[in-house]
């Protein structure tokens, strides 16, 4: 299966709360989309890896992703190294994305910084022809380097890039954050407080956005950064 999108996170939801719309617009578009989490988030205060992994998967399906997998790496212990970006590059190889959306590049949770730098890597090195790497079967995989690399935004409000307007899927993107129903506001829970169980947390999802279409002309947005110029054909293909 090839995919037009590979969306990685270092946690199931860190996709959702930072493009889960734009994901879902993309497929009501007809395009194919993946998501892969490095970690299954068993370091998560609330919840359980588990717990967690059902969540991911009620959202993956109100999002429409074609395909969601978990590499298993350790939550708040994985490293940008050789063993790691090896199992990143057997993925991108497997589904050869054209656009990979990652981590943001700066963020309060060590692994998202960490995440991204190590996605981006695995992306570069995917292309190379020397790195020899097989599949499930034991075959050959072929080289594949994707030809964009985005990054998201999460907790810190780094400026972006572009944006993508997603006024007509802030909805669905609501729906798959609070699939994850240990992570987030509960007022009946009994779970300790974490950064992102209050009620502010969750309304900022929300706020972010429409403050990004306010800036941008637009009901709401999703913003982006980008580690090279991103180019139009026209000046008319700017909104």
């Amino acid at each position: 299966m090839k995919l037009d999108i590979l969306a990685i996170g270092a946690h199931p939801d860190d996709v959702e709360l930072g493009c889960g719309a734009t994901i879902a617009k993309e497929v009501a578009k007809g395009k194919s989309i993946g998501i892969l989490d490095l970690t299954k988030g068993e370091l998560g205060t609330r919840g359980t890896a588990q717990t967690r992994d059902t969540e991911a998967k009620t959202a993956a399906e109100i999002l429409g992703v074609a395909v969601r997998e978990n590499l298993g790496f350790a939550d708040g212990f994985f490293s940008n190294d050789k063993v790691h970006q090896i199992e990143i590059i057997k993925i991108i190889r497997k589904y050869q994305p054209e656009i990979v959306l990652c981590n943001a590049v700066d963020d309060r949770h060590i692994d998202h910084g960490k995440g991204s730098k190590l996605a981006s890597d695995a992306c570069f090195l995917s292309g190379l022809v020397k790195i020899e790497t097989r599949n499930e079967n034991g075959e050959l995989q072929k080289p594949w380097r994707p030809k964009q690399v985005y990054h998201y935004m999460q907790w810190k409000n780094i400026e972006p890039d572009f944006v993508v307007d997603i006024s007509d899927f802030i909805d669905v993107k609501m729906q798959s954050v609070l699939a994850y129903k240990t992570q987030f506001y509960d007022a009946n829970s009994k779970e300790p407080e974490t950064p992102i169980s209050s009620k502010n947390f969750t309304d900022s999802i929300i706020y972010r956005a429409r403050d990004l279409g306010r800036l941008t002309g637009v009901e709401y947005a999703e913003g982006f950064t980008v580690e090279r110029y991103v180019a139009v054909n026209s000046l008319f293909d700017l909104k």
